[in-house]
């Protein structure tokens, strides 16, 4: 029993003592700036350039007879945002998306569409941790769609309503320059014209992930 406390004893003491010697957790915070509100200083312009893919939330048109499948797509992102202040920015995305479409049933390579999306931009950056900055944003706009075809059929897919949810964090290697990684939703449903038909079902709305830089200025 008395080897016990003795070493209860001890165990207190080099606890206590490293608690003396390290000053509060908050001042820390507070003194090496790893932590606050607000991810970002106000006045300050950002660009950013991204690529990765794209998957689609679904079939994007599932008429009997004209069901298609469709590959994962390739996905480009350019970015320009100013930060009204210390947690809110506005600016404007263009993204670029294209997917390769087929019939299943008899299987045609039907060809790819292709989706210019420009999208008026807000951003909130609440908090920072050290050198990361987590953030989400959303943007309205217009996807403008078309159509390469590889067959006989003529496909035209209307110009749908665009509307886009991200999340995402930036990396800072410097204060001008960042990593960034981000993952968003973005709907893009509508209709086409197949062979002079319409088709009201046509949805092309997909996930995106990109990985790219930002620059800071």
């Amino acid at each position: 029993m008395r080897f016990v406390a003795l070493r209860a004893c001890v165990m207190g003491f080099i606890m206590v003592s490293v608690a003396s010697i390290l000053p509060p957790t908050p001042l820390v915070l507070a003194e090496e700036g790893t932590q606050g509100f607000g991810g970002i200083e106000a006045g300050k312009w950002v660009l950013g350039m991204r690529a990765g893919f794209a998957p689609v939330t679904q079939t994007i048109s599932e008429v009997p007879g004209f069901r298609t499948s469709t590959d994962v797509g390739s996905l480009v992102n350019f970015q320009a945002m100013y930060s009204l202040n210390k947690w809110l920015l506005a600016g404007m995305m263009l993204e670029w998306e294209r997917h390769a479409v087929d019939q299943e049933r008899p299987f045609r390579d039907l060809g790819h569409q292709d989706t210019v999306s420009v999208l008026p931009t807000v951003e909130v950056r609440p908090v920072r941790f050290g050198p990361i900055i987590p953030y989400a944003n959303m943007s309205f706009g217009v996807n403008v769609n078309s159509f390469g075809e590889n067959t006989g059929n003529q496909i035209s897919p209307s110009n749908t309503f665009a509307w886009r949810l991200g999340w995402g964090a930036d990396y800072m290697l410097t204060k001008q320059f960042a990593l960034n990684t981000e993952m968003a939703y973005k709907r893009n449903d509508g209709h086409a014209t197949v062979n002079g038909f319409r088709d009201n079902d046509w949805n092309a709305s997909s996930f995106g992930f990109l990985f790219g830089a930002k620059l800071f200025f």
